[in-house]
């Protein structure tokens, strides 16, 4: 589905990804772990076209690389920001129609399924989401993404600063996901989240990936944990 070769990206003067190449097939899960700095959230948006890149994108065989944000949205790639960007003027519910990408017909997604996935929403389906906690706007965040009936997701630190019992949802919804056959691309620093829902994990280091493999082999291999992910 989605193939990455040799992708470099930056701000600037400063090249951050140097060199990256990665896949991502339908309907895995691949979490995307490393150290602060490793060029992961650069990587998102670069996929994305938020960032100037050079190399290779493509998605379904299509070239991704000078494509619009909104273009690369609309050929199936939802994507999560680290900053969630609510619409915090509109309701919970509004947001969630604003992610619907065919207004003229439905998608696999409803904001019934939503509030079934995160029945908190729908307590607060009438609520601006600027007065939403963090959690919650996380929770709408991937919840509107979804409404756009993406095949696959890049979701940026989505447990970053949640309560326990909202990670365990955020964990749940993740599986739904996979169960669904939506793909994720999942940037992650708990690595005890990671090894749980992902069919493959890689680990970033300096601008480039520098383990690809399962979760069970990632475990097994306490020198490349120590080397990229210990702090």
């Amino acid at each position: 589905m989605l193939n990455i070769r040799n992708l470099q990206a930056g701000y600037g003067k400063s090249q951050v990804l140097q060199g990256v190449t990665l896949d991502v097939n339908a309907g895995e899960i691949v979490s995307l772990l490393g150290r602060n700095g490793s060029g992961r959230s650069t990587l998102a948006k670069a996929i994305m076209g938020l960032v100037p890149a050079q190399g290779a994108v493509s998605w379904r065989g299509q070239p991704l690389l000078g494509r619009k944000t909104f273009e690369i949205a609309h050929l199936g790639i939802g994507y999560v920001p680290e900053s969630r960007d609510v619409f915090p003027d509109l309701t919970v519910t509004h947001n969630l129609l604003l992610g619907q990408k065919h207004l003229s017909r439905s998608g696999r997604w409803s904001v019934t399924d939503m509030f079934a996935l995160f029945p908190q929403l729908a307590t607060r389906a009438n609520v601006r989401a600027g007065v939403l906690s963090g959690g919650e706007q996380q929770m709408l965040s991937l919840s509107r993404t979804l409404m756009g009936d993406p095949d696959l997701i890049i979701i940026d630190e989505p447990t970053e600063g949640l309560a326990p019992k909202l990670v365990d949802a955020v964990r749940d919804f993740l599986k739904t996901l996979q169960a669904q056959g939506v793909a994720v691309l999942l940037i992650e620093q708990k690595l005890t989240i990671a090894l749980d829902v992902s069919s493959r994990c890689a680990i970033m280091g300096h601008g480039r990936v520098v383990f690809t493999g399962t979760p069970e082999a990632l475990l097994a291999n306490e020198l490349v944990r120590r080397e990229w992910l210990a702090v």
